[in-house]
Parts: structure tokens; sequence; C-alpha cells
């Protein structure tokens, strides 16, 4: 959230390839690419508030009401009133959302797409592939997938009705 919350104007480039340079822990700089449904927002957004100016590429990316830098805190905020107004649409929306849920659900969904864990390793920042990888142990969908695709022919789909064989079912109910 904080890589959000440092965003400057100049981190965004839209040229191709589109993306946002972000500096997370350590000042270590990274490369996101921006899907095109976002950078056409970004860039609607940049000339909105006049910020596709030369001379404005210092300036923070995302602003608060006093156009002063975004904070986490605010960021928090601007979630909790989306949360408030979803709940009115939504009664399976969770009691509290946080930022981190937002990077966890981008993180299963590439996983969930077939995207290698380097590459959401990348994407994420994180140092180590160790890291990464509890997103795939979270993932049972996943899992059960991979097994099924390991064993494609285990079990036959055109298994018999046992219900039909009295004489198995007075076997099996006999048994204690």
């Amino acid at each position: 959230m904080q890589e959000l919350a440092d965003l400057r104007v100049r981190d965004v480039v839209v040229d191709n390839p589109a993306l946002l340079i972000l500096t997370g822990k350590g000042n270590k700089m990274r490369r996101v690419p921006l899907m095109k449904n976002t950078l056409t927002l970004l860039q609607h957004y940049l000339q909105e508030h006049s910020l596709d100016k030369d001379w404005k590429k210092d300036y923070p990316l995302f602003v608060n009401k006093h156009r002063s830098k975004l904070t986490k805190e605010g960021i928090a905020y601007i979630i909790s009133q989306y949360v408030v107004s979803a709940k009115k649409i939504s009664a399976s929306m969770p009691e509290k959302v946080t930022p981190h849920m937002f990077r966890h659900s981008k993180a299963m969904h590439l996983l969930q797409a077939g995207v290698s864990l380097i590459y959401i390793r990348d994407f994420l920042g994180h140092e180590d592939i160790k890291t990464t990888e509890i997103y795939a142990k979270c993932d049972t969908e996943l899992k059960r997938q991979a097994i099924e695709n390991a064993y494609p022919t285990l079990v036959d789909s055109n298994l018999p009705d046992w219900n039909k064989d009295a004489a198995l079912l007075e076997w099996l109910s006999n048994l204690k």
C-alpha cells in the first residue's frame, strides 16, 4: 500500500510498454506492466487532474482533499467508504476489507489464470519465490485440477450404478 501512496506522476510510463515504476521496501524499484484498461483510466486521471504537464512530474500521483500526498490511512479510509457502499448492495461483503486483500486477490487471480509463480513474484516484489509459493498453497481448486490433469484416466466416468446390484447391497449391509 505504501508503494501506491508513494507514486509520483513520473512513475507512470504511458509509452509502450506502459508500466508503473514502484519503489518497495529497501528502496528496491520494480517495473509493473499496466493493463490497457488501467492505462486508459490513468491517462484520463492525469488529464482530469492536469498532471500531464512535464513540470508536474514530481507531484504525487494520488492526493487527498487537501492536495497532499495520499497516506496509507487515507487509502484505508477510501476503501472503507466503498465497503460501506458495497454492503448496501451485497450482504456477502466482508465486514472489513484491507488493502492487502486486493494484493492477495490479484496474486490468486494471476495464479488461477496460469501465470507462472516467477512472474507473480516479480509483480508482487517478493525477494524470494518461497514467499510467493504461499499463494499456490492456498488454492485448493488448483491443486484439484493439477491432480486430475496428472491422472486423467484414473477413474472411469462410466461406473455402474451400484444401487441396482441387490446382492452387493445386501452383502454390504450385513458387514459389521
